[in-house]
């Protein structure tokens, strides 16, 4: 994440009146079960924003990404659960003449799959990197890894963002020198039940819980407050299985995966399993990225970057437990983002650093995964959300 902050600094801030010029596309969204997928970039000589291409689940096809808006980095995507609009976090804005950690609000059109700027707000810290909007719509969750912060912004019925109403200041570190020493928050989401929000702190080895109130925007530290992975593991995103019952964590820096029990009545977190996301006996330099559950539970994903793979586990419910089943290469360099299709028949890898996008096949009943044969070019691309036109 650091070197990511370093990279796109090198590149100037896109002007305000550049960030809000919607793009215009050659064609217009086909029905028939064609979805829209858009992807977020670190802008720069291949990249100016955040990119859309057309899917179709019938045969894993993907258009070649056309330019939906032009804006600075947008590294994290999220849609509203209505799908009219996005955000996107923008990790160096330039806002009232500063350069600031800022979150984007953009109206969708389903028609020609642009995007148009609503407005945008500060962050609550410096370097956002992730962010979710909560099942009600009502308010938006960023994490912000630069300043070690997360926040709430609430989301006005327009799909416009008001400032933050909720900033909490996390503390501490833990023990690598390089990358712990003090906070960097990295994920915040909020649970099945929308009662509590995990937020993900790779410089304090926490997955820190807050009770959480979307009407409110209010974020409180639960009791417990938090649960503590092996120090130098990194945690870096979550994914919850569909029970609920079940959170599966990527630890970024010890490429491990820890599966936890989760209590949804009190938010708390019971460490079951720690188990590695490499192949015995790699010896190469890698991190972990993303992490995912597959829709029907049965299988967990996660990316590693260096080994550029997915690592794919079977899960079993009845232990809390996870099995290696494969590694699978992306077919590009640092894979750090990828998504299933809302089915979960294909799955959509981006590798950041050999600017392409991969179309893999799931195999529903083993979770283990082949090439479509199946790549589109986009310049560095670091996320991946699917819109559903079918289900508006």
């Amino acid at each position: 994440m650091k070197l990511a902050l370093q990279f796109h600094l090198l590149w100037p801030v896109i002007a305000w009146g550049l960030v809000c010029q919607p793009a215009m596309f050659a064609e217009t969204v086909p029905s028939g079960g064609t979805m829209l997928v858009y992807f977020g970039t670190y802008t720069g000589a291949k990249s100016k924003g955040i990119y859309v291409s057309r899917f179709d689940p019938a045969t894993g096809r993907l258009t070649s990404p056309e330019l939906a808006v032009e804006t600075p980095s947008p590294s994290f995507l999220a849609i509203h659960p209505g799908k009219r609009f996005l955000y996107a976090t923008g990790e160096n804005t330039n806002l009232g003449g500063k350069h600031v950690g800022a979150v984007s609000a953009f109206s969708l059109d389903a028609k020609t799959g642009r995007l148009t700027l609503l407005n945008l707000k500060s962050s609550g810290g410096e370097g956002p990197c992730h962010l979710a909007v909560d099942p009600t719509g009502k308010c938006l969750l960023v994490a912000n890894y630069g300043s070690g912060s997360v926040a709430a912004l609430p989301i006005q019925p327009d799909g416009s963002l008001a400032e933050p109403s909720a900033v909490i200041q996390h503390q501490g570190s833990s023990v690598n020198p390089q990358r712990q020493t003090g906070p960097h928050g990295h994920f915040i989401t909020p649970d099945s039940g929308n009662r509590f929000a995990l937020a993900c702190d790779l410089g304090l080895d926490q997955v820190l819980v807050y009770r959480f109130d979307s009407g409110k925007g209010s974020l409180v530290a639960n009791a417990p407050p938090f649960a503590a992975v092996k120090p130098g593991s990194g945690p870096r995103h979550l994914a919850f299985h569909p029970s609920g019952r079940f959170v599966f964590l990527i630890n970024e820096m010890g490429s491990t995966l820890t599966v936890f029990a989760y209590d949804a009545k009190r938010g708390a977190l019971k460490e079951l399993q720690t188990i590695s996301t490499l192949p015995a006996g790699f010896a190469g330099n890698s991190t972990c990225a993303e992490v995912q559950v597959h829709p029907s539970g049965k299988f967990v994903y996660g990316s590693n970057r260096g080994h550029d793979s997915i690592a794919v586990f079977g899960f079993a419910a009845a232990s809390g437990t996870l099995t290696c089943l494969e590694h699978q290469p992306t077919q590009g360099k640092t894979p750090r983002h990828f998504a299933f299709d809302p089915a979960g028949n294909w799955l959509l890898a981006e590798n950041q650093e050999s600017d392409n996008v991969v179309v893999f096949r799931v195999d529903m009943k083993t979770g283990r995964l082949s090439a479509a044969g199946q790549t589109v070019s986009v310049g560095a691309p670091v996320c991946a959300v699917f819109v559903d036109l079918n289900q508006r």
